[in-house]
């Protein structure tokens, strides 16, 4: 049986952050004090491509910190990116625990199909 999901994104798992960042060859995201533009925020940095300054998770709450400066500092692609990749690497490390398989698909639009079958037989 299919089902279609659509999922709203909180980052609260270090390693499918890890995961995530690895899958799209950023640095290892680090836990710290960051500056931004206008304040310092506290959490896990997320280096992206061309952006001036990180993007700050806390896990705790699993909400995203940053200032791109509407796209000016940082372009919106690589932060949409990082999301798609960190609920991917979340979903396999959650069906996973769960004794279940996962095959991944990438579809021509540039979202990804994850195939989860239970019992662990794909």
């Amino acid at each position: 049986m299919s089902h279609i999901v659509q999922i709203k994104t909180e980052v609260r798992d270090v390693d499918a952050v890890q995961s995530a960042c690895q899958r799209l060859h950023l640095p290892r995201a680090t836990w710290g004090e960051f500056e931004l533009y206008s304040s310092t925020e506290t959490g896990l940095g997320i280096e992206l491509p061309h952006w001036k300054y990180p993007v700050v998770a806390s896990t705790a709450t699993g909400q995203l910190r940053y200032d791109n400066y509407d796209g000016r500092w940082g372009a919106q692609e690589f932060l949409d990116q990082f999301l798609q990749s960190y609920a991917v690497e979340k979903a396999k490390i959650e069906a996973r625990k769960k004794g279940h398989s996962v095959i991944e698909q990438k579809l021509d639009d540039g979202s990804i199909k994850l195939t989860v079958s239970v019992g662990g037989v794909a």
